[in-house]
């Protein structure tokens, strides 16, 4: 890697011509100043099993559906076979049936295979079960161990020959068979190891048997003996490493919206409840008596990977362990509190079991239980959520508080942090903030996804946090896509984290995993198929910070990048989001009264361009009406994008659906504008958003919701950049959006001696830079660490753009310029001497 070479101290200089392509800024240094301290735990990872992310992902176990669990009820698409087929050879006949009768294995395990044989007692008939694994099969490597086990029993006296081998997606086999005798009608675990002799992706595991009578068979599993840290039902071991390689300071799990969604019921008779909050007593224990659940994002839950595993991750990678249990009021859209006294007395006792298992002595009974899982040592618990994302404020604070009480009086060791909602901003986010600070709460978590320009423009919103109140802990945040921009722009809001580090104690990105094949939720961290892992441009920049944070800030100042705002300027447009709504009388006025536009659409729709693509619109009895219920952001557009300084009205009536209207204005474009979404996230609340280049963020909201049938008088007033909001003649909101997106930011911390100057340029120009380091007391050689690379980038499987060059920078002393190339990430160590 070649050096950059450069003059120490000010040199005079013949003045450079002005190159549009490079920026002149300035940094200084206070070197003799303090800044707050860093908490080593400043930043961590949040595992939620969202896109995949525990079976078929971290959880190591290679067959899917391997206790015949699955069902409609995680998927409409899942039986109690998915994944599994039928196999036979040798002229072998008998039948498959997955049955919940009284010969289960145990009564929380619900599902066996009963395997009814006949014609299979000669050596070469056989007759049973292929599993194809996750994505494209089972990856397997040449001559590595992989462990199997069954549970099984049979009511054949001479006993039933089952055999185990690996084969590929055609049948070929790759390994010796595992040859293995059941005997006894009593479940019994038979265990033994394969070693393919080939490398492939696409495995799949056979189990064959021979004999007659009834054979039952569950928890068919098959586990690779490298997993993380040589761990029992362990992890997988490049992905459990792409996260330890980040150096987190805590790991939240398991939730998100797993714990605040579903019933909040035990996984017990009557009913044996399948949508539930993750509850942590479910998930411990004996992988084969462990409940199972439907997960809140579509697919079937094992609860292989549980608690246990949990606190035995953060504590091989050195994180600090953060769980979050059931407030019992849900969120992520379901916005139900359960009033059930008994129901919150036992899942307050619950986490104060949890407590218990985390950190008692194996005298107590949780701690005996964790002692017998295998880890007599406490895990060591110092912070616990309740909740997440709740949209019912004051019945969640009622609930918290119930919590709190319960937990301060056995354990005041325990920091309890509570949340602000979903959003960055609004009602919620607002009466919550002002609930926990009456309330002298320690610590509120915070979450937003929001679009780079909010990143951009938000780099000092904790700047003016009251200093004395709650602590924040930023447990969810990303910009939305997962280019090279995106990142850059969380890079320069983590500058603003790093300053505030007395107020923003914790932070975590999230989502963290993500099945390439298989994912809800896009951004994400690291991403993966069944064989392969990656991390994502966002990756490269939490580990950046991750590796160099420091322990104190050291105060700095840079000059601000000379920007022009102009007004809002665009078109206008209508859409709908699972809802069909007729919209009428649309009208555009000047500010001094000119009509731009006028459609009653008595001549058609012709003024109107399909903007997304999707649903069916089309004019009907004088409306013009969007008539696809399932359709989502169905936007279209009329209008001139050099708009500016308008009035936009529109008659508008909710015919049937989820949820209410979307109204747009300054359309600039596909994913460019701004729209009011009224009766919006399944008609719980409205906002005004913004999408710049397809990201949103939310710049005003209140709890309107919108009725079925009712034709609503809508007007939007755009002047300059302020916007005012009339419904039903009746003021609803204003907003002025002229917050700078500033592209240059920078934050310095000392590390053990070195001072690490952090600087973002998320812009197209270079940054030329004049940086005064406040102190001649340092080495005249510096370690340059840069992320850089085109806006648009995104790492793959094949191909990571964006990865970290490492470098030596010279002549390095109190003042020197340096320029921070064009879309970058720079971190610069400087010794101190």
């Amino acid at each position: 890697m070649l050096a950059t070479s450069l003059a120490a101290g000010l040199l005079a200089q013949t003045p450079a011509a002005a190159d549009p392509a490079v920026t002149d800024y300035t940094l200084s240094v206070d070197a003799a100043g303090t800044g707050p301290a860093i908490d080593p735990t400043l930043y961590g990872v949040f595992f939620e099993d969202i896109n995949n992310a525990a079976d078929g992902g971290l959880y190591a176990e290679l067959v899917q559906n391997r206790s015949f669990e699955f069902g409609p009820v995680d998927n409409r698409s899942y039986t109690p076979l998915t994944a599994w087929q039928q196999t036979a050879s040798g002229g072998a006949t008998g039948s498959l049936a997955v049955v919940d009768d009284a010969e289960r294995l145990n009564e929380r395990n619900r599902n066996h295979l009963r395997v009814d044989l006949t014609g299979t007692g000669g050596t070469t008939g056989r007759f049973g079960i292929v599993n194809s694994g996750y994505g494209a099969g089972m990856a397997l490597k040449e001559g590595r161990r992989y462990d199997f086990s069954v549970w099984a029993r049979t009511d054949d006296a001479a006993g039933t020959r089952l055999t185990a081998e690996l084969r590929t997606a055609d049948g070929t086999v790759l390994t010796a068979p595992l040859g293995i005798t059941v005997r006894g009608d009593r479940w019994t675990k038979y265990t033994g190891t394969l070693v393919p002799r080939v490398t492939t992706t696409a495995g799949r595991l056979a189990v064959t048997a021979a004999g007659s009578g009834t054979l039952r068979l569950d928890m068919v599993s098959l586990f690779p003996r490298d997993t993380y840290k040589g761990r029992v039902n362990g992890l997988r071991k490049d992905l459990a490493e792409k996260i330890a390689a980040l150096n987190p300071g805590f790991l939240r799990f398991p939730g998100g919206c797993l714990v605040n969604t579903g019933s909040h019921h035990a996984y017990e008779a009557p009913n044996w409840e399948r949508r539930r909050s993750y509850q942590w007593k479910d998930t411990v224990g004996p992988v084969e008596q462990r409940a199972v659940n439907a997960n809140f994002w579509g697919y079937h839950q094992s609860y292989g990977l549980g608690y246990y595993e949990y606190f035995q991750f953060a504590e091989d990678i050195g994180a600090m362990p953060l769980p979050v249990v059931p407030a019992l009021v849900t969120g992520c859209g379901e916005n139900q509190a359960t009033d059930d006294p008994a129901l919150l007395k036992r899942h307050i006792q619950d986490t104060l079991d949890l407590i218990e298992f985390a950190n008692g002595p194996v005298t107590s009974t949780w701690g005996r239980k964790r002692a017998e899982m295998g880890h007599p040592k406490p895990f060591g618990l110092t912070h616990l959520g309740v909740g997440n994302e709740e949209n019912l404020p004051d019945a969640f604070f009622a609930r918290f508080t119930e919590f709190r009480k319960a937990i301060e009086a056995e354990h005041p060791e325990i920091t309890l942090v509570s949340n602000s909602g979903p959003a960055s901003s609004g009602a919620t986010f607002d009466r919550l903030w002002e609930l926990n600070r009456q309330a002298g709460v320690a610590m509120v978590d915070e979450h937003y996804y929001n679009s780079p320009q909010w990143f951009l423009e938000n780099n000092d919103r904790y700047d003016s946090y009251d200093r004395s109140g709650p602590k924040v802990f930023l447990g969810e945040y990303a910009s939305r896509d997962n280019r090279f921009a995106n990142a850059l722009s969380e890079a320069a809001f983590m500058t603003g984290l790093e300053r505030n580090a007395d107020v923003v104690k914790l932070a975590s990105y999230a989502p963290l995993l993500a099945d390439v094949d298989k994912n809800q939720w896009r951004p994400d961290m690291i991403w993966f198929d069944n064989n392969r892992s990656w991390g994502s441009t966002s990756y490269e920049v939490q580990k950046l910070f991750m590796n160099n944070t420091g322990d104190r800030v050291v105060p700095s100042r840079a000059s601000a990048t000379p920007s022009v705002s102009g007004p809002i300027t665009g078109a206008v447009g209508l859409s709908t989001w699972a809802t069909s709504a007729a919209y009428d009388d649309v009208e555009v006025t000047a500010a001094n009264g000119t009509t731009l536009m006028k459609d009653d659409f008595s001549a058609g729709a012709s003024r109107w361009t399909p903007a997304a693509g999707r649903g069916t619109w089309a004019v009907q009895d004088g409306a013009y009406v969007q008539t696809d219920e399932a359709a989502e952001d169905t936007l279209v557009t009329a209008g001139d994008p050099g708009w500016q300084d308008y009035d936009l009205k529109v008659r508008a009536t909710k015919k049937s659906g989820k949820e209410g209207f979307l109204i747009a204005f300054g359309v600039r474009g596909t994913g460019n504008h701004y729209w009011w979404n009224l009766g919006g996230w399944g008609n719980t609340r409205s906002a005004v958003e913004k999408a710049v280049d397809g990201g949103k963020q939310t710049l005003l909201e209140n709890p309107t919701t919108i009725e079925t049938g009712r034709t609503y008088d809508i007007r939007v007033q755009v002047r300059g950049r302020q916007v005012t909001l009339y419904l039903d003649g009746r003021k609803w909101g204003s907003f002025t959006d002229d917050k700078a997106a500033e592209p240059f930011r920078q934050v310095v911390t000392r590390d053990k001696g070195d001072l690490i100057v952090k600087v973002v340029n998320a812009q197209a120009a270079a940054a030329r830079t004049t940086i005064d380091l406040g102190t001649s007391r340092v080495a005249p050689t510096a370690r340059l660490t840069t992320l850089e690379g085109a806006p648009d980038a995104v790492n793959g499987a094949d191909a990571q753009p964006i990865r970290p060059r490492e470098s030596t920078l010279e002549g390095i002393g109190r003042t020197f310029t340096h320029t921070f190339p064009a879309h970058s990430v720079t971190f610069l160590r400087v010794r101190s001497r």
